[in-house]
């Protein structure tokens, strides 16, 4: 009788676990940094991605331009102004599965992608993405990083 009774409640445990990670929201950190070698300045709120910043990225100066807090919910696309309004970031949720979400990110510019990709970010974890290059020489580098 206990097997009888038990397993219902084991199925009920399962489904509950199962559609509260398929249906969960990702907290989503965007930071927008403008990358130049005019000068030598990083921004102190970059102090935790300079490490990666100089060793993926070959300039000399980081400067944050946005800093932007979003909660993704799966295909539910988020689109914000990356640049002057010119350029546009679409963040959607494509998957969650074993401590790792899975992220489509289109850089958008003038309703053209200029980048199209898929990033898995793992909590805690930040990725970065080069972005496109501004007419001064310098060029936008996203910093995304997620929490669930």
């Amino acid at each position: 009788m206990k097997r009888v009774v038990g397993f219902p409640i084991l199925l009920f445990i399962l489904f509950f676990f199962f559609t509260s990670a398929a249906y969960g929201q990702v907290q989503t950190r965007l930071r927008i940094i403008r990358a130049s070698n005019v000068g030598s300045n990083v921004d102190p709120t970059l102090r935790d991605v300079q490490k990666e910043l100089g060793s993926l990225f070959s300039f000399t100066s980081y400067r944050l331009l946005r800093d932007e807090t979003f909660h993704l919910s799966p295909n539910q696309p988020s689109l914000i102004s990356a640049w002057e309004g010119r350029i546009t970031i679409q963040t959607t949720l494509v998957g969650l599965h074993k401590g790792v979400a899975e992220l489509k990110i289109r850089v958008i510019r003038q309703g053209n992608d200029i980048l199209n990709t898929q990033v898995r970010i793992s909590p805690g974890r930040t990725v970065l993405i080069g972005g496109p290059r501004l007419r001064d020489g310098g060029v936008i580098i996203y910093a995304l990083a997620a929490n669930f």
